[in-house]
């Protein structure tokens, strides 16, 4: 049986190139493949260690029409692994947060970013087929030697996704007008920018307007703690920072948010923008990065930080209806758009050249719905 395995750097719940991985090894098994995840022990959370095989036992009986993919999203001794791996080679890049974000917060962090950002370009030419998860993603692989660099979005869980809202959280989020931000409590995430935002928001429009943020902070606890400093010191008292949540606690957090905003800096393709339009919640993001082609026209993206506009803007989408509606039509088209394409499909003609030399023929493929 031929093996289309796959390459992480980490290895956890709730972390989307995890969940693609997931994706990806049902859809590889579909076509008949012996389809595995591997990843270092020690950058996989202990509830996934049995779902997930360490990389040290990944050329055991590879054969070479085999293929292996590798998740490039950080530096990790699998990206080494992977150039020396003696079969057919496939990469989806999945950008890398640039390393001066997290030199104050976590060095060890920066270090590999830094060297993630040295194996992309060791890595040029090394796979027959490459591929990233945007055009933002694909212009940087191009940038960094790749050549025919193809577009594949992230496929995502529409089950977890539709995951009933926690009612416990919902009890705990009752009562207050929430601004929603789902991510890392990381710098290129800007969340100190959303603090501000609310601020103006409290003043502006109503002071019962809540901060919710959803993400963990671990290995970010100093950003953390400033980010809570602000939101003290100006008058923000009453956000509330998550940390992990669980799909049911987050689904609540969509239920109970009047406006998504995204002020980050940094994204390479940013889920929480879609999660939040199927959510039926407006979105508002910075435009940085993937952010503008994965909101694909639909929300309202800004190009300047000036708060008391975006302040403007957000108080706008709260109260009238009429705008309200018509944003949330748009996102509905745009959320139709992503999940009518048949990505199983096309990830098979992307990888045609390698299956039809392994000899994999594949009658049908299923939709990522």
């Amino acid at each position: 049986m031929t093996a289309i395995h796959q390459l992480v750097a980490g290895y956890a719940n709730g972390d989307a190139i995890s969940n693609e991985a997931r994706m990806l090894r049902t859809v590889f098994r579909s076509w008949g493949c012996n389809a595995e995840i591997f990843c270092d022990p020690a950058a996989t959370t202990p509830a996934l260690r049995r779902d997930a095989l360490p990389p040290g036992i990944l050329n055991d009986g590879l054969q070479p029409n085999d293929i292996v993919l590798l998740h490039l999203s950080m530096g990790c001794d699998a990206n080494l692994l992977f150039k020396k791996l003696p079969c057919r080679k496939v990469i989806i890049y999945h950008n890398i947060t640039p390393a001066h974000y997290f030199k104050a917060v976590n060095p060890a962090t920066a270090h590999r970013l830094e060297l993630g950002r040295s194996h992309l370009k060791a890595l040029a030419g090394c796979a027959e087929i490459n591929l990233a998860d945007s055009r933002f993603n694909a212009a940087e692989m191009s940038s960094a030697g790749y050549s025919n660099v193809s577009v594949f979005p992230l496929m995502l869980d529409m089950s977890a996704i539709r995951t009933a809202p926690d009612r416990r959280m919902l009890g705990r989020l009752a009562g207050s007008r929430h601004i929603l931000f789902v991510g890392r409590c990381a710098p290129n995430k800007r969340i100190e920018d959303l603090v501000s935002l609310t601020m103006w928001l409290r003043t502006a429009v109503d002071p019962a307007i809540r901060l919710l943020h959803a993400g963990s902070w671990a290995g970010t606890e100093s950003y953390y703690s400033l980010v809570r400093a602000k939101a003290r010191e100006t008058g923000v008292d009453t956000a509330l920072f998550t940390g992990s949540v669980t799909q049911a606690q987050l689904s609540a957090c969509f239920h109970s948010a009047e406006l998504f905003v995204c002020m980050s800096e940094h994204e390479g393709f940013c889920i929480p923008v879609l999660e939040s339009m199927m959510q039926d919640v407006p979105v508002m993001a910075y435009a940085a990065g993937a952010v503008p082609e994965t909101m694909d026209g639909a929300g309202v993206l800004f190009h300047k930080k000036d708060f008391a506009a975006v302040a403007e803007m957000a108080a706008e989408i709260m109260t009238n209806n009429k705008l309200r509606d018509s944003l949330l039509a748009k996102q509905r088209a745009r959320v139709e758009r992503y999940f009518n394409r048949n990505l199983a499909a096309e990830l098979q003609m992307l990888l045609a050249p390698l299956l039809n030399n392994a000899g994999i023929h594949i009658s049908a493929t299923h939709n990522q719905r």
